[in-house]
């Protein structure tokens, strides 16, 4: 793991002095979600396969991870497989499964040694079986991490996961543990995949697109949005930075006193 004066260098080196001087790290967002947008079509731009901007796109993931931990984000949900993304080619969907995988070995021992703990959100029961082994293997190995918690959306939908909720406090009043009328949104909440780590706070779309795409509806609320033309696999420090400090100059209401 960098030493604090490693990492210090690092944020002089990648961020200009202004840059830093507007941060206010008593208001860096707790829980930033991003959806990670663009890969094919960087691909593309490129003259690549799809899977090589998949390929591109995993390797961004530890660099925005790294600077998301050096400003203080606590957790950082990436919604990288959705539940739409099994109707992909079947040779799309195995490259993006043999990404998974490769990504997972290789980057638990960094994961590890720079104190990320990893999660998981969303079905992952559809995922082969020794996807899920590497991925368990994955959980456990970086469950004593400290530093920053990194939450993967996989086979993961909105819809799908309100429905799944939906279903448990169905089978709670079925068995008599619960009354129709005590449902709260409180309880709603308690029975999603995020009740851990409550809501995010700032949501960023990179590629262009202003869609949430079945990503965290419950949870985004009255979450923050900031959307970049920027596509995933060029997405650096410098962006995530900005939409850091565009958060920063937000007036949270939270749904109070919209009228002022």
């Amino acid at each position: 793991m960098l030493t604090a004066i490693a990492e210090e260098k690092r944020i002089i080196e990648l961020y200009s002095a202004d840059e830093l001087t507007e941060v206010e790290r008593f208001k860096v967002p707790s829980h930033v979600a991003i959806v990670m947008d663009g890969n094919r079509r960087w691909a593309k731009r490129q003259g690549l396969p799809p899977v090589s901007g998949h390929w591109r796109g995993a390797e961004g993931v530890s660099t925005i991870l790294r600077a998301a931990a050096q400003l203080g984000v606590e957790a950082l949900t990436l919604y990288a497989w959705s539940t739409e993304n099994w109707h992909r080619s079947k040779l799309e969907v195995q490259s993006l499964l043999r990404l998974l995988k490769t990504f997972l070995l290789r980057k638990t021992p960094e994961m590890v040694r720079e104190g990320v703990r990893l999660s998981v959100i969303g079905d992952i029961s559809k995922f082969p079986e020794n996807v899920q082994k590497v991925l368990a293997n994955s959980i456990e190995a970086t469950a004593k991490g400290d530093r920053i918690e990194l939450i993967l959306a996989l086979s993961y939908g909105g819809r799908d996961e309100i429905k799944r909720a939906a279903q448990k406090i169905a089978k709670e009043c079925v068995d008599g543990k619960l009354r129709p009328e005590e449902i709260t949104e409180a309880t709603l909440s308690a029975h999603l995949d995020t009740a851990k780590w409550g809501d995010p706070d700032l949501l960023i779309r990179t590629s262009g697109e202003s869609r949430i795409s079945n990503f965290l509806l419950w949870q985004i609320s009255y979450a923050e949005i900031f959307l970049t033309e920027v596509l995933w696999p060029d997405f650096c420090e410098k962006h995530f930075l900005r939409a850091i400090l565009d958060f920063q100059k937000r007036e949270r209401r939270l749904g109070k006193d919209e009228t002022r």
